[in-house]
């Protein structure tokens, strides 16, 4: 199952598609696809009702595809996660996972218009697989029972603007927290139904040219570790998201000069069995 959310911005509304590719209206079920529905059995509900064909199929045609989590708690970032993007950026392998925030604000839909913050000489691109947490977790003790928490995955784009990031002083955060800057989705995919989500491949494009191609297989931190870890820190809650890092091949690591994102870029991105984002780039 792939749970959508589908409708103008702020007035979307919830979805399911089968793997017949048939959309059904969530709305007899739920008002949104969110923390509590992840932690209130959602998935099983709306299991249950397509299984008793309870669910009135869904016109498509025309609705813009919005983010398909509504109202994140809160979005915890792993920096630094794959080895060979923390080689090619000249940051040492780190012991522990690097961490940092950005704000639920920061969440589009996956082919709405990614801005180039104002002032920007470095808007810069990541794909990464998003963890979305499905069940309250607090200083857990083992993988087996942070895997437990993980409600669904979904595609991330961790976008960044790395003078902001790294040459203005202070936290990554200023670099992190632009406008527009976490494209999400298009569908969430529950837990139980990716088979091994540390083996998907991962891909990104910049107008058709590949620049990111590596695997999820390839992380420092792997998502039961990242979740252990994160639960000792601060409480994961249903709805929080955590992006888990990106691969090598993003333009902070190119040789001069780097080909940093401009207005009018084009930006594709996709993880196996998460589908697929696109962004046309315009200026803030």
């Amino acid at each position: 199952m792939q749970f959508l959310r589908l409708g103008p911005v702020g007035d979307e509304r919830p979805a399911v598609r089968t793997d017949d590719g048939i959309t059904y209206d969530l709305l007899p079920i739920t008002p949104d696809i969110d923390g509590s529905f992840l932690a209130n059995d959602g998935v099983a509900r709306v299991r249950a009702a397509l299984d008793a064909g309870e669910l009135e199929v869904l016109d498509t045609a025309d609705l813009r595809v919005g983010p398909p989590l509504a109202h994140p708690g809160k979005i915890i970032c792993i920096g630094l996660n794959y080895r060979d993007h923390a080689e090619e950026t000249g940051a040492d392998i780190p012991g522990e996972p690097v961490v940092f925030l950005k704000t639920p604000d920061t969440i589009i839909g996956p082919y709405d218009q990614v801005l180039v913050p104002r002032r920007s000489v470095k808007t810069d691109w990541e794909v990464e697989l998003g963890v979305v947490i499905g069940r309250t977790a607090r200083y857990l003790e083992s993988e087996e029972d942070a895997l437990e928490c993980v409600g669904a995955y979904v595609l991330s784009h961790d976008v960044s603007e790395r003078e902001f990031q790294i040459e203005r002083g202070g936290t990554w955060d200023k670099g992190k927290n632009c406008e527009t800057f976490n494209p999400l989705g298009p569908f969430l995919v529950p837990a139980g139904e990716i088979a091994d989500p540390q083996n998907l491949d991962m891909r990104l494009w910049v107008n058709g040219e590949i620049r990111q191609n590596s695997s999820t297989k390839n992380m420092i931190f792997p998502i039961a570790e990242i979740v252990r870890y994160l639960s000792h820190f601060l409480v994961l809650r249903p709805g929080d998201v955590i992006n888990t890092g990106t691969p090598a091949g993003v333009a902070l690591g190119q040789p001069e000069p780097k080909p940093y994102l401009r207005a009018g870029d084009v930006v594709e991105l996709e993880i196996e069995g998460l589908g697929r984002q696109r962004q046309i780039l315009g200026q803030a």
